[in-house]
């Protein structure tokens, strides 16, 4: 026998297992999807010092903001595709260079047109991140665990909106706005090293356990056939999922874009108030997202089929909703943060059952395209949403803002309820 070599002992040495490595893969989401809010919220937070240096009325930031939506919008048909052809390991590494590259770049705004191309290039990248995490669920994950990890994926996103206040402010006063941009940049580019040394298909992965993978791949039941753009648009339960999307995710970008501005401009909060309390609300949508997927998730395990169950935890969801309303009457700014907290509670925890109805109804082979589609409303709900909101604010006040916010899962509901009657299993 030859001399041994460096290669030919790592050739022969079988990789160490991990056990439960899909939660690993779930911490990565859901560190992925913080990254995400934590960029998108930068510009929020600032946005009380930036618009009075930089002279931005509420409809020009309105405006900036719907260069974000607008985006985030139109790439999520593509960013789907590309999800469905790139997998999930390359296109999810190349949203995160993107975007983080385009968040550090704000840095460098003057004015209403550099911050509008820059939001623009974030939200063409910010979008490809969550078409990638629920095909991931489809990918590394039972029926009865995928609404628990799209609970995570959202429960990121609203981690991200919980640190980005205190962190946010604490960079601008420390080392001004600009700086905010490039640290809370740089967070996307650490996360890609993580990625790429551990991100593979299950059944490429040389660290998966036997039982695991037998567990991920275990048959599900038979899902909508589709092949392509059409065919999915053909479906009834593509139309119920995007316009459940259109009408209710405008309550979150609300709360994203607008609450430090809210809680500034009509609450009379200072910049140091408002990074210390606003992240109460994200918080609070943090631990509905995680509450959402653990309640769907026990139905199933209780012989429930999956659609039935996740309705079953968006009902009362939606019928919390109205508390909205109740936000802008109340006089008390302790009281009205509560109510807040409820609704992104709610909020979440529909949401994260809405998303995961995608998982349930289509192939894995689709998952990605299907879900762009799907997400065009919450972008085009977004976008239409906050030039509407900058207008009302402008004009009247933010009153009239939440009392629409109030009904809108509500109607949401009854367009599920509709479309997906043929499938009330």
């Amino acid at each position: 026998m030859g001399p041994l070599t460096r290669g030919s002992l790592i050739g022969r040495q079988p990789a160490m297992r991990i056990r439960h490595l899909r939660w690993y893969i779930a911490a990565l989401l859901f560190a992925a999807s913080m990254i995400n809010y934590i960029d998108r919220q930068a510009l929020s937070v600032v946005a009380p010092i930036l618009t009075r240096e930089l002279h931005l009325s509420p409809t020009q930031y309105a405006g900036i903001l719907q260069w974000f939506l607008v985006a985030y919008t139109i790439t999520y048909v593509i960013n789907g595709w590309v999800v469905d052809r790139w997998g999930t390991r390359r296109s999810m590494a190349v949203f995160m260079a993107w975007w983080s590259a385009s968040n550090m770049a704000h840095a460098l705004a003057s004015g209403v047109a550099s911050l509008s191309v820059f939001r623009c290039l974030l939200g063409m990248g910010e979008s490809g991140s969550f078409m990638a995490s629920i095909k991931v669920a489809s990918e590394w994950y039972p029926a009865k665990d995928r609404a628990v990890v799209n609970g995570l994926v959202n429960a990121g996103a609203a981690a991200g909106a919980v640190v980005a206040p205190p962190l946010v402010v604490w960079l601008a006063t420390q080392y001004g706005w600009r700086f905010g941009f490039v640290a809370t940049g740089a967070l996307g580019f650490l996360w890609l090293v993580a990625w790429l040394l551990l991100y593979e298909l299950p059944e490429r992965h040389t660290r998966i356990t036997p039982e695991e993978l037998a567990l991920i791949q275990q048959p599900v039941p038979a899902a909508v056939p589709t092949t392509g753009y059409f065919q999915l648009l053909a479906q009834r339960e593509t139309w119920a999922l995007l316009g459940a999307r259109f009408l209710s995710d405008p309550v979150w970008w609300f709360y994203l874009f607008w609450l430090p501005k809210y809680l500034v401009e009509q609450r009379g909060f200072t910049m140091l108030q408002m990074g210390v309390l606003a992240w109460l609300p994200y918080l609070a949508a943090d631990l509905g997202s995680i509450a959402g997927g653990i309640a769907s998730g026990a139905l199933i395990q209780r012989g429930w089929a999956a659609p039935r169950a996740r309705r079953a935890v968006m009902l009362p969801c939606s019928l919390l909703m109205p508390l909205s309303i109740a936000v802008a009457l109340v006089p008390s700014s302790t009281v009205a943060i509560a109510l807040i907290c409820v609704v992104l509670f709610a909020h979440m925890a529909w949401r994260t059952n809405l998303t995961t109805m995608t998982n349930d109804l289509y192939p894995r082979t689709v998952v990605g395209s299907v879900s762009g589609l799907i997400a065009f409303g919450t972008g085009l709900g977004g976008a239409l949403f906050t030039n509407l909101t900058g207008h009302l604010v402008e004009s009247y006040s933010y009153t009239s803002v939440f009392y629409i916010m109030g009904f809108l899962h509500p109607a949401a509901l009854v367009l599920i309820v509709v479309l997906l009657k043929k499938r009330a299993e």
